[in-house]
């Protein structure tokens, strides 16, 4: 009797070793196969070679889980849900060029009240809600980036309102009280309001480090605009109008850089080989997963030539 139990324990560890061998085996060959047709795909042109998809086997960036990386999105097979980060950087890119537009002085315009609708329509609402799609397809970086920034366009848009006359000459920063503080009281918050949204921006730029070139100019020409335009608020608040106006304009430039690499990388993501000629190549990091991988497949293909 007592020879008759350790047989029996030692049958069910060898047997729960070979299933976990088995099991072992089925994980690996399925991988195999997920990788050997993700290369087909690539190999046919079936969608955007820049992609990086995330297979459900491979680990992720943590930054934005390769899914807010331009390029075509295919979704997890069970889930039926589009990329929405195209149609926030559409969104975020228009609101952009237009206010851009302003500070630049192009045609004369100097009154940036004409971004007021646009930036609670499209890069606010619309943009808003795809940052929520994409904490839906389970992308971090792409819902806190976009659902920021459409929070952003809202707060600058309720800024210039003259219903609610916030920076208005006769609003609150327009009281005697306020006054005699600061005559111009209201530059000094603005600039603090757009500060705030420069270290935010430049969290966001320390997260892209390991994207695309595309991706991490986006971040980086956006961060300097948010610092332009600030500094021009401080400088307005100290008196210095000249500099005031260069670094408003400079402000301009960068943010119209901003806006257009935001179109870029949106068509990056929408083209590929059943609505477009060509695709657009989005230079990834030599140190980035991607770049990685492309390394190691030139190398391999070396070795075996």
């Amino acid at each position: 009797m007592y020879d008759e139990k350790p047989s029996v324990e030692n049958m069910s560890a060898e047997q729960a070793h070979s299933q976990a061998q088995a099991q072992a085996q089925l994980q690996a060959q399925a991988q195999a196969a997920v990788a050997a047709a993700h290369h087909e795909a690539i190999l046919n042109g079936w969608h955007n070679p820049m992609a990086r998809i995330h297979t459900g086997t491979e680990p992720r960036l943590p930054a934005f889980g390769g899914e807010f990386q331009p390029g075509l999105y295919r979704p997890v097979k069970e889930r039926k849900f589009a990329n929405p980060a195209p149609l926030g950087l559409c969104a975020f890119a228009l609101t952009t060029f237009i206010l851009s537009c302003v500070n630049l002085n192009a045609r004369g315009l100097n009154v940036p009240n004409i971004v007021v609708g646009v930036a609670l329509a499209y890069g606010g609402l619309v943009q808003l809600l795809a940052g929520m799609w994409e904490m839906a397809v389970g992308n971090t970086f792409g819902a806190t980036a976009l659902s920021s920034y459409g929070g952003f366009w809202i707060a600058y848009a309720i800024l210039l309102t003259p219903a609610w006359n916030i920076l208005g000459e006769d609003g609150p920063y327009g009281t005697e009280a306020a006054k005699a503080v600061d005559p111009k009281m209201a530059t000094s918050a603005v600039g603090i309001f757009l500060t705030g949204w420069f270290i935010f921006t430049t969290i966001l730029l320390l997260c892209t480090l390991r994207s695309t070139v595309m991706f991490f100019s986006l971040f980086f020409t956006l961060d300097i605009a948010f610092l332009m335009l600030a500094c021009g608020e401080f400088a307005t608040n100290n008196g210095n109008l000249t500099a005031a106006h260069r670094l408003t304009q400079a402000g301009g430039v960068f943010g119209m850089l901003a806006a257009f690499l935001a179109w870029y990388n949106a068509f990056a993501g929408l083209a590929d080989s059943s609505n477009s000629f060509f695709l657009l190549p989005v230079f990834h990091f030599p140190w980035s997963e991607k770049g990685r991988e492309t390394r190691m497949a030139a190398k391999t293909e070396r070795e075996q030539a």
